[in-house]
């Protein structure tokens, strides 16, 4: 786990926890605004980085204030405006930040209320905000494709281009993803009634469509559950021939590969199918363990698996760190697969 996710985990804990205690403004700057910042590397002590109550007068408006603003040498990254922890955020939230983003030189803005991190640019028309979100990050729910977002705005990572060239694409795959979430559990009556169209012969009544909407659910759910069987059958299939891939780095004659090894192996390459190409991923066995490697690289680790002893583990990286997990069965490896597209995804940054 990055130094980022794991800040951010624990700060999202802290809402989880703390929720009750947490919801004026006032609480949420302090308390989550701040330390967000913080995991992003920005010296919030440092008044001349993240500068609070920022004031630029506006035409017709003097004395407005967002609630911070973020500096690097001089260059202003992002203007900030927070509210409260049970606040639904809306377009009626971002007057101030629209008036701010025009009097300076920002590309980039951000509405919060602790939770939901709700990032803004110019796409639409140059210097002038767009209505619109391209990003919107939550705080409780965390992937790893959102923290690899998130990163692009950490001080050491900023880069005003490298954002801007995936913001537009951003904007449609975020809210394509929400979208399709949404309708997954709540599938809107036009799609009910499409469904119900092509599947159901005879009259349209309200409980055949109350019926046709529980099983869209029902259908969402079964394809998402099948397609991941199928990574996993494809990968135990091993069309490029798995026996060369074990075989090949074992150098040592007193080593032995366990076919559960091989069924681990086979498993963490399924997981990170679509996201890592399979022919990089690779098994190198040893005595006390068998690596699975990044580009058949030991500098590369993206498991070990601890199988020949009575209790077995698997152990996971980030950088030079190891975490090494406890399993009973090869099934609890599939909640793990966050955090082996998130180390992959580092050694390629």
């Amino acid at each position: 786990m990055s130094n980022l996710e794991t800040s951010i985990s624990a700060l999202a804990e802290r809402v989880r926890q703390h929720s009750e205690t947490i919801q004026t403004e006032e609480a949420v700057k302090t308390s989550v605004v701040l330390p967000f910042l913080r995991a992003l590397g920005y010296d919030v002590f440092n008044p001349g980085e993240v500068i609070p109550e920022f004031t630029a007068d506006t035409p017709g408006k003097r004395g407005e204030k967002v609630d911070y603003a973020i500096k690097k040498d001089d260059e202003m990254l992002l203007l900030i405006e927070c509210k409260g922890l049970s606040t639904q955020l809306n377009q009626r939230h971002l007057s101030q930040l629209f008036r701010y983003f025009t009097v300076t030189n920002t590309r980039f803005a951000l509405l919060t209320n602790g939770r939901e991190y709700q990032f803004f640019t110019d796409l639409d028309e140059p210097n002038r905000m767009d209505e619109k979100p391209f990003f919107i990050f939550d705080l409780l729910e965390i992937s790893p494709s959102s923290i690899s977002e998130l990163n692009k705005f950490s001080k050491s990572n900023f880069s005003v281009d490298a954002i801007l060239a995936q913001a537009e694409r951003l904007r449609y795959v975020s809210a394509t993803k929400r979208l399709l979430s949404h309708w997954f559990e709540n599938p809107p009556a036009d799609l009910v009634k499409l469904v119900a169209s092509e599947v159901h012969n005879g009259r349209i009544t309200s409980q055949v469509r109350e019926n046709i909407s529980k099983i869209v659910v029902t259908a969402f759910r079964e394809i998402v559950r099948d397609q991941l069987q199928t990574r996993l059958s494809t990968a135990l299939e091993d069309p490029m021939g798995i026996e060369a891939e074990l075989d090949a780095p074992i150098a040592n004659r007193e080593i032995e590969t366990t076919d559960e090894e091989r069924e681990g192996f086979l498993l963490i390459k399924a997981l990170l199918r679509g996201d890592v190409s399979a022919d990089r991923v690779a098994i190198r066995d040893a005595k006390s363990y068998c690596a699975i490697l990044l580009d058949d690289n030991n500098r590369k680790p993206l498991a070990r698996l601890h199988f020949n002893g009575k209790n077995k583990s698997i152990s996971l990286f980030d950088g030079l760190k190891e975490d090494r997990f406890q399993i009973s069965s090869l099934d609890e490896i599939i909640s793990l697969r966050g955090r082996l597209i998130a180390t992959a995804q580092k050694y390629d940054n």
